[in-house]
């Protein structure tokens, strides 16, 4: 073989070593960058997920609170003053916010405290009278502006006539309560309890949890 010929297995010369070598950290670098665009990634969707399980769980909470709040606070009946609608020691649910938006209807069952006492019980009664009407009670009977009220057959004739034995006019804010066991039931016709002021008003009874003596239900 002549000395001038060339050998195709000859070494690489050393600039060549040196600009493979940059190759190959120029490819490991961006390898590497690569996996941190994806690490990072990865933690930011981790990040937004956990984001909207705690935004999402609060949001739940608040919900139930507003629920809890508006429609679903327990009390209990004392007594029997609203038997058999009622009975003493059953639990019923009142609506908070209805009345905040309209105003209490004949025949509602309201929750109240008398004089707007803050250290008494609650009270269960149901709504006879309205703003601005005359209620008297005549012969165990209620009338409205000299009008018989026509009222369910279950209700017992008034023995005791009470304050409204006289003509009571009710002011623009004010409502005639009676319990449905009329003649065990401290209500309107007491002195010490008289006509109740919408804004000691708590709420209205709409629904009552099951009793020794009945099941759940609506309150009607």
């Amino acid at each position: 073989m002549a000395a001038g010929d060339g050998d195709e297995s000859a070494e690489p010369e050393p600039a060549d070593l040196q600009q493979m070598a940059g190759r190959g950290i120029s490819v490991a670098r961006r390898k590497g960058l690569t996996f941190y665009q994806k690490k990072k990634k990865l933690n930011s969707t981790v990040i937004k997920d956990i984001f909207e399980v705690i935004v999402g769980g609060m949001i739940a909470v608040f919900l139930a609170f507003v629920i809890i709040f508006s429609v679903g606070m327990r009390t209990s009946v004392i007594g029997d003053s609203m038997e058999p609608a009622l009975y003493n020691g059953q639990e019923i649910l009142m609506n908070r916010v209805i009345y905040r938006l309209s105003s209490p209807k004949r025949g509602d069952v309201v929750v109240f405290l008398p004089n707007g006492n803050q250290n008494s019980h609650y009270y269960v009664k149901r709504v006879v009278g309205l703003p601005g009407e005359r209620i008297q009670i005549r012969e165990g009977n209620v009338y409205i502006n000299d009008v018989l009220l026509e009222e369910d057959e279950a209700f017992d004739k008034m023995i005791d006539a009470g304050i409204a034995q006289s003509e009571l006019e009710l002011a623009a804010d004010e409502y005639f309560v009676l319990g449905d066991n009329r003649n065990s039931s401290e209500d309107s016709r007491s002195g010490n309890i008289g006509a109740v002021r919408k804004d000691n008003i708590i709420g209205k009874a709409w629904f009552h949890m099951a009793s020794d003596t009945d099941t759940m239900g609506l309150i009607e």
